[in-house]
């Protein structure tokens, strides 16, 4: 497989995450998609990594994960107090959280 190939999944996972995220009104499933783009933008970073023969691209996937493990836990707290205040998931409902 070449590089063409990594990079033409990693833009069809992109564009189904971002589908995701626009479409959906379901607080997990917007979290789902955004865990999608983060994948495809591993993806793309690994891929251009061995491509290039440089290790900066999987450094910079560890510094994603990261991210995405911190955006997991707070997304899902976020949606435990929703389900607290309102008793429904939509994202719609967030707008009542503010202080």
């Amino acid at each position: 497989m070449t590089l063409n190939h990594y990079l033409i999944l990693s833009g069809i996972l992109f564009t189904i995450g971002l589908v995701g995220v626009i479409t959906r009104r379901n607080v997990i499933m917007i979290l789902l998609s955004l865990e999608i783009l983060l994948s495809a933008a591993n993806l793309a970073f690994v891929a251009f990594s061995r491509a290039l023969g440089d290790l900066s691209g999987q450094l910079m996937v560890f510094f994603v994960m990261i991210v995405a493990a911190a955006e997991v836990t707070v997304g899902l707290a976020i949606a435990v107090v929703l389900v607290r205040q309102t008793g429904k998931m939509g994202a719609d409902e967030l707008r009542g959280l503010k202080w």
